[in-house]
């Protein structure tokens, strides 16, 4: 298994559609953020009556034996509220930072080590992730104290539950739920915002086998196709991922992508938007004013790095971000 590739790509999704260009916490496009695969909590959903999930469901086909053991890990992304506030010392005529949501990376492992005691079994494993809050100074050239930024994280309580169901002597249907337990105040009046802060966002799943295989629901074999039908998803779609033509790895992702998807080679860093290109992103980003690119460097840690990456990206990287021609075969004429 080729962790480095498959974390690669999960990262990928894990950050898609973080912060859009221009970057920047004013910007209109990062004023509704976090638009896939947020699990809300329960109760905020039955009380909105609306098609905001509170759970997914994964499933898909494996190959494989009594002995057969799978392993789930479930990411995603926590929301971190940060606000700003001057302090009484401060003299200086900038503005506090904005008002924004960062976030932490979170992951939960369940496994099952054995397929038959899983179809008897489900396996279940808790996220519970306590409140929590925090204070940074910020000081002006002096050394003075001329802001104070406060972090606060809600908590999160979800359930994840792993199960498995036999077709046959060899092949297996695996389940994957995750489900967003946790609850907000008055959530018939709860506005989107304010529930972000209690949900699993960006939520994914990397599900491993052991003395087994997976089977791609994208390309499934003919005499398989009757069991791939009855894989039903909820909110994820699941791929092969890793290695091309390995099969002991899925990505379930919120977003539709094929098997085997891969990060361009020529890509510098992650941008946050997987259906752009990079080298039109680097430009725009170069042709920032010092104000825009002076907020963008203040208002995401995150946006700051691909500031910094880019102003840093020599002329021979452009060039390789110029084009690229992949995956060429000779036409019928050529082969005769």
């Amino acid at each position: 298994m080729n962790l480095k590739l498959i974390e690669e790509i999960a990262n990928a999704v894990l950050y898609e559609g973080y912060m859009l260009y221009p970057y920047r916490p004013s910007s209109v496009k990062n004023r509704q953020r976090w638009n896939f695969g947020v699990v809300y909590p329960r109760n905020y959903t039955e009380a909105q009556k609306r098609s905001d999930p509170w759970f997914t469901r994964t499933e898909c086909l494996v190959k494989g034996g009594a002995q057969t053991g799978i392993t789930v890990k479930v990411r995603f992304l926590q929301a971190i509220s940060r606000t700003a506030r001057r302090t009484q010392s401060s003299q200086t005529a900038e503005q506090p930072s904005q008002a924004w949501q960062e976030a932490a990376e979170r992951d939960v492992i369940v496994e099952a080590p054995r397929l038959d005691e899983l179809v008897y079994a489900p396996v279940s494993r808790m996220i519970e992730l306590p409140p929590s809050e925090s204070a940074e100074s910020v000081c002006d050239a002096d050394g003075r104290i001329t802001q104070l930024i406060l972090r606060t994280q809600e908590p999160i309580l979800g359930r994840i539950t792993l199960s498995a169901s036999r077709f046959n002597v060899e092949l297996y249907k695996i389940t994957v739920e995750v489900a967003n337990e946790g609850s907000v105040a008055d959530p018939e009046s709860a506005t989107r915002d304010s529930a972000l802060m209690r949900c699993l966002l960006s939520a994914h799943s990397i599900i491993s086998v052991e003395r087994g295989e997976f089977v791609s629901l994208l390309d499934t074999p003919e005499e398989l196709k009757q069991f791939a039908a009855q894989c039903k998803n909820v909110g994820t779609w699941p791929v092969l991922v890793g290695e091309e033509n390995h099969r002991d790895a899925m990505l379930s992702s919120p977003i539709i992508l094929y098997d085997y998807p891969q990060i361009a080679p020529e890509s510098a860093g992650d941008l946050f938007d997987g259906t752009e290109i990079d080298e039109i992103l680097a430009l725009r980003i170069l042709t920032l004013t010092e104000d825009e690119k002076h907020e963008m460097r203040h208002g995401d840690e995150r946006a700051r790095q691909i500031l910094e990456r880019t102003e840093a990206l020599p002329e021979e990287q452009f060039l390789k971000l110029h084009g690229v021609l992949r995956g060429m075969r000779p036409t019928s004429e050529d082969q005769q």
